[in-house]
């Protein structure tokens, strides 16, 4: 008896709570059979003692709706929307969400949410990333404006909530599906600047913010990381390229650093410490580069990059080095550099344990990136 009756409130709380799970199924069952059976069971509901104890079960119904999954057959991106944590990734009120964050909330709500920030470095739009992450885990960027108002978000981890079907892992043929077609110019002042065709990100503009969706094309060229940015923000820098400066130089040095860890810890891997020693020596890589205009792991001397590091008087057991030119970003620097294999190999490499990295700007303001990766 006990058992028929927990059955029956069981039903009765899904019937009263299917105006949360419907939305999510009715594309791919017919429910039009439930009309009839609703019906049915409206003068049970009004019961008062059945309404007490349904309320109760119908509590953990949007918990359950992450079981649909197994009544959705190879839909994919309806598997995507099924998976949603309804109780940790609640639909944002804009676009996109980054870890419960949004473009317009305040740092008190990032730091109710988040804690301290774990880092602050200068970015290229002469703003301040805030880096906040546990250990590198739910890793994401912050940018505020001078009220205190977020006005940037990044993350490169499964962060993201949208009120368009895209999260991490989304293909891109479902945001172009979703967004249309991307952006291929950007406006700066009377100059429009062609944006870089090599199909890696989309950049996309809604609502008054820039967001830009990368893509690993390691992951069937499936989503992998995003970019939120204001319109007033993006338009705070007048060129592609940030203003060269010993603070944004450090500021690229150490988001690289964080992005590679956040990377690392994405992919099951243990992080590696910052080693300020061979920061040195990619610093001199970095320079030489930007001041003598090539590109090249082997410099003008002959040298590669475990000479540099010997004659440095850095010992290892294992090295390898990143080089990364051009890109506007260290973020657009670190998404670059995984979409190229043998870079990719060294950042996800276990073998390694250290890592120190140097960047210098040409006289255009181009930043180079040098990353020396080792295990002592």
């Amino acid at each position: 008896m006990r058992k028929f009756i927990l059955i029956c409130l069981l039903i009765v709380a899904v019937f009263i709570s299917r105006p949360k799970w419907e939305p999510y199924l009715s594309p791919y069952v017919d429910l039009s059979f439930l009309d009839t059976v609703t019906a049915s069971f409206h003068t049970v509901i009004n019961r008062p003692e059945v309404q007490k104890a349904a309320d109760t079960i119908g509590q953990t119904v949007e918990t359950m709706a992450i079981q649909i999954d197994s009544l959705i057959d190879g839909n994919e991106s309806a598997k995507q929307l099924a998976t949603i944590d309804f109780q940790n990734n609640e639909l944002p009120d804009g676009v996109f969400s980054v870890h419960r964050i949004e473009i317009g909330d305040t740092m008190e709500d990032v730091m109710a949410e988040a804690g301290e920030a774990k880092r602050v470095t200068m970015n290229e739009y002469g703003s301040k990333w805030h880096t906040y992450h546990k250990d590198y885990a739910n890793y994401f960027m912050v940018s505020y404006n001078q009220e205190g108002l977020v006005n940037g978000l990044y993350t490169n981890q499964d962060l993201i909530s949208s009120t368009y079907n895209i999260s991490m892992d989304t293909p891109k043929a479902e945001v172009r599906k979703q967004f249309g077609e991307p952006i291929d110019k950007l406006r700066k002042g009377m100059t429009f600047y062609l944006m870089d065709d090599k199909d890696e990100y989309d950049l996309y503009f809604k609502d008054g913010q820039y967001i830009t969706i990368f893509y690993d094309k390691h992951e069937k060229d499936t989503v992998t990381a995003i970019q939120i940015v204001t319109d007033e923000l993006e338009n705070q820098k007048h060129t592609l390229y940030g203003s060269a400066s010993p603070e944004l130089k450090e500021g690229f040095e150490f988001q690289l650093f964080d992005l590679t860890n956040a990377a690392r810890v994405q992919h099951g891997l243990p992080t590696l410490t910052w080693d300020e020693h061979v920061r040195e020596t990619a610093r001199k890589h970095s320079s030489d580069m930007a001041n003598n205009h090539f590109f090249n792991h082997t410099n003008l001397e002959g040298q590669s990059p475990f000479d540099r590091m010997l004659a440095d008087g850095i010992y290892f057991t294992y090295a390898g080095e990143n080089l990364a030119y051009g890109q506007y970003s260290s973020i657009f620097a670190h998404e670059g550099l995984m979409n190229s294999l043998g870079h990719r190999e060294n950042i996800l490499n276990n073998d390694f344990s250290y890592l120190g990295i140097g960047v210098a700007f040409n006289e255009e303001s181009q930043p180079y990136y040098t990353e020396n990766f080792f295990n002592k």
